[in-house]
């Protein structure tokens, strides 16, 4: 079955592609929806209803509280508002319920109809529990407001170190045992949560400790030749070789990862205007420095059009794999760096991001995008099956409809959201 969308007809990036973009988003995501949460979805849009993943059924709950107050028309075949708004409710649930511990408190990585199948505590998920709650509140998602209070104590309580100005990475069950590992994925996550939870609360110490976390990362990019270091030791000394043997790893990738430079590009601009004479200084300059370096080692880079995923420390590739979220935000930060610097070189960026997207990614025929692609920009699997979310695909296609700050959804409540 095909989708059909303006998007056969409109030019890619456009008004009307990005409206239909979001529209067809939404539509293949309503069918993550499952008992216990929102479940992975496959290639053509079939849910796996048995483990449900802390950090998907965030990133769900996040979006469909961001289509409600977008209130647009939906696609052919896609929920309404009011549907909308019973998935993010069914998301606030979700966290309230199967996916909450009770007896020790935070939420389970995974569960399964028998309990938790991942009960260690990730500061990435809980960073995508306060981004879910932020803007379900915002969406007036009943519960919503209980589940931010509990997810920003956890917050405070156990993965904010106040003397690091940064975020631990991972506790056991019980929260007794702190692994030593520490990463720039969690804090990245975390920063764009607490942008999120600032803006939605008026508690300012959420986006001053955004941009602690920020400027740790425009030194060590910086001292690094603008290529993040991911993955620390307990005292955050970079470990640059970590993962060197599973270099194609989802969530801790040898190297550098081009996607982190664009997205933390996008991200130190938000901090830098949201905090505004307050910001750390230097967060504009490590911005576009960051994201001309990843367009430079990772657009490309092997004679074919598309993101690699990963370089070694050199520029050189090392997981040849196009993921889609790489793509998403090499849009989003384009989007936002013609905005802020005023340079037109970053809308031509723009229009060549939108049409490989459109030409590879886009897939009109099972929905949604697909989510990784091999060298030869065919879709494959070898680092992500199916499509589990459409978290960083819905945001790309919003990213020029609202303003840089206040965040998405904030914004979309006080009504940002460019006319149809």
């Amino acid at each position: 079955m095909t989708h059909p969308t303006p998007t056969a007809d409109a030019h890619p990036g456009s008004d009307d592609y990005r409206r239909a973009q979001r529209a067809e988003l939404l539509r293949f995501a309503a069918g993550a929806r499952c008992e216990l949460g929102f479940g992975y979805l496959d290639e053509r849009g079939a849910v796996d209803p048995t483990t449900v993943e802390l950090w998907i059924t965030c990133r769900m709950t996040h979006v469909f509280s961001l289509g409600v107050l977008a209130g647009e028309e939906p696609a052919p075949g896609g929920p309404s508002r009011e549907e909308l708004a019973a998935l993010a409710a069914h998301g606030v649930r979700s966290l309230r319920g199967p996916l909450h511990d009770d007896e020790h408190g935070g939420w389970f990585a995974a569960v399964t109809a028998d309990g938790p199948s991942n009960a260690t505590k990730q500061a990435y998920g809980h960073a995508f529990v306060v981004l879910a709650a932020s803007s379900a509140v915002a969406a007036g998602a009943e519960g919503a407001q209980e589940l931010l209070d509990l997810a920003l104590a956890a917050q405070e309580e156990h993965f904010w170190d106040e003397e690091a100005g940064l975020v631990v990475d991972e506790w056991d069950r019980a929260w007794t045992a702190l692994d030593p590992y520490r990463g720039i994925n969690a804090n990245m996550h975390s920063v764009e949560a607490y942008l999120a939870a600032g803006d939605v609360t008026g508690d300012p110490r959420w986006h001053r400790r955004a941009g602690r976390i920020s400027a740790h990362v425009a030194t060590w990019a910086r001292d690094n030749d603008w290529r993040i270091p991911e993955h620390f030791a307990t005292d955050w000394t970079p470990l640059l070789e970590h993962n060197r043997d599973r270099p194609a790893d989802p969530f801790k990738p040898y190297g550098a990862t081009v996607g982190h430079g664009l997205e933390w590009a996008r991200l130190l601009l938000a901090v830098d205007a949201t905090l505004g004479a307050d910001a750390p200084a230097g967060l504009r300059e490590a911005a576009v420095a960051l994201a001309a370096q990843a367009v430079e080692d990772g657009w490309d880079a092997d004679g074919a059009e598309g993101f690699v995923y990963t370089t070694d420390w050199s520029g050189e590739p090392v997981v040849r794999a196009r993921m889609h979220w790489v793509v998403t935000e090499a849009i989003a930060t384009s989007t936002v760096l013609e905005r802020v610097t005023g340079d037109p070189a970053h809308g031509a960026d723009l229009e060549r991001w939108w049409g490989y997207a459109d030409t590879y990614l886009v897939d009109r025929e099972g929905g949604s995008w697909h989510h990784e692609l091999d060298p030869a920009n065919r879709p494959a699997s070898g680092t992500w099956e199916g499509k589990p979310d459409v978290y960083h695909a819905y945001q790309a296609a919003l990213m020029a409809d609202v303003p840089l700050t206040p965040s998405f959804a904030s914004a979309l409540r006080a009504g940002a959201l460019h006319p149809a």
